[in-house]
């Protein structure tokens, strides 16, 4: 694991997927994230890329070509990840394209990932550049699962998502045999900024959102108050995951989304792709804000 670590915070972050695996207070040890129980879910962080969630069978077609990738990509859980830089505030790891991932990715690429803490927040910076001769079809995201509650003396349903704005959003269903986006939705939001945090709120997988106002949400205890912030400024799709028995949520910045069920499997088609074209590059972040009143 390389860790990182200034007055405030220490992150730690695993060789595996580049996968941040520990933010903490450095005064009094506080944790933040999620510990991986293998017995609940098994991630603390993982790394989206080039796909958001689930292919329709596992399968997209490009170019008349069908190509096969796991749900979420090949980032998470990859060993060819290299640490790329490090400095006093940072650590870069890097992927690029090799044979391994033109069979199921059929471009070249470079993939970068930036943890870099200035002060009480980390920024998390993906940098994506397209080495190949024709333009590039990718999505990406972040999964970070923050552990709650984080006191011991609270409990999961003391704590609330509040978001910046008022929404009046729906979440769009998912199938829970293939992980698909279904064309339904269901309410959510009702001219209110505040989900309370309930484990069966999770029962049918994850809450879904394309056109929130807010691009910030706080993870607030009515005990102990606001505990972090997550700031996706540059990311236009949402998901609030959790599995109903784990102690934890994930607040999931994404640029892009699962196939829809009724999706013909064409990448370049598929919902909320981006396009990058031959020499280009793309820079997407996102923060977390560690709230100062639980760092003393």
């Amino acid at each position: 694991m390389f860790t990182l670590e200034n007055d405030l915070l220490k992150i730690g972050v695993k060789k595996t997927g580049a996968e941040l695996c520990e933010i903490s207070a450095v005064k009094n040890k506080t944790q933040f994230m999620w510990d991986a129980n293998p017995d609940v879910w098994a991630g603390f962080a993982p790394n989206l890329f080039p796909i958001i969630g689930a292919l329709k069978d596992n399968t997209y077609l490009l170019n008349n070509k069908a190509y096969n990738l796991p749900k979420h990509g090949f980032i998470r859980d990859n060993d060819k990840i290299e640490l790329h830089k490090q400095t006093q505030d940072s650590l870069t790891f890097k992927r690029s394209y090799d044979e391994t991932s033109l069979k199921v990715y059929p471009f070249k690429f470079e993939f970068f990932i930036t943890y870099k803490l200035k002060d009480s927040t980390l920024d998390v910076i993906h940098t994506i550049k397209n080495l190949d001769d024709n333009t590039m079809y990718f999505s990406l995201g972040g999964h970070p699962a923050f552990k709650c509650p984080v006191h011991n003396n609270e409990t999961y349903t003391d704590y609330s998502l509040i978001f910046e704005h008022t929404e009046n959003s729906e979440t769009h269903m998912v199938s829970l045999t293939d992980g698909l986006i279904f064309n339904e939705t269901a309410p959510l939001f009702n001219n209110t900024n505040i989900i309370r945090l309930t484990h069966d709120l999770f029962d049918k997988d994850a809450l879904i959102f394309k056109d929130l106002k807010s691009k910030k949400v706080t993870l607030n205890s009515k005990n102990s108050g606001d505990i972090l912030t997550v700031s996706y400024h540059d990311f236009p799709y949402l998901g609030i995951w959790a599995k109903p028995t784990g102690d934890y949520v994930c607040i999931e910045p994404w640029l892009g989304i699962a196939d829809s069920v009724t999706h013909n499997q064409d990448f370049k088609t598929k919902e909320g792709i981006l396009t990058l074209e031959p020499g280009k590059t793309f820079m997407a972040t996102y923060s977390i804000e560690i709230h100062k009143t639980h760092l003393v």
